[in-house]
């Protein structure tokens, strides 16, 4: 099987693409009022990228979930019953799904609980350093700081 596969979406537009547009739209609101909030307060955007640094992304939340259930199925399995085996085989197949589309059952859920893509963390992350003049000048607006971000 060849996974790099010229129709595969790349990583960055993996899950926005197999998430709601209503959820998708949120953690873009989410976003410009960050962003808006730190251009009025402009002092605090150090401790923001102190946040942002330790925001677990969706992968990270996928993979932790895939290990937790995956390790309790085998516990379960040794202790009470083989049957429990059915569960690291599902949270497995389940992954790999995720590995390839971008989508698995746990992706609707942590999108409505606001998990971002990396991306869209990094894209926060510079628009504030846009605002704080990382990049040579300070970005004048929200508006110019999420402009230097994209």
């Amino acid at each position: 099987m060849n996974l790099t596969n010229a129709h595969m979406s790349t990583t960055r537009d993996r899950v926005p693409l197999h998430s709601s547009e209503h959820a998708n739209n949120r953690i873009r609101r989410t976003l410009v009022g960050n962003v808006s909030y730190f251009a009025a307060h402009r002092d605090q955007i150090t401790e923001r990228l102190g946040e942002l640094d330790d925001e677990w992304d969706i992968e990270r939340a996928i993979e932790a979930n895939a290990a937790v259930l995956g390790f309790a199925g085998v516990a379960l399995a040794a202790a009470r019953s083989r049957r429990w085996l059915a569960l690291p085989a599902l949270v497995t197949s389940f992954l790999f799904q995720h590995a390839v589309q971008g989508w698995c059952p746990p992706v609707p859920i942590l999108r409505r609980l606001g998990f971002r893509t990396s991306y869209e963390i990094e894209e926060e992350r510079r628009a504030l350093k846009a605002l704080r003049g990382d990049f040579g000048h300070a970005a004048e607006s929200a508006e110019a700081a999420l402009q230097a971000s994209a």
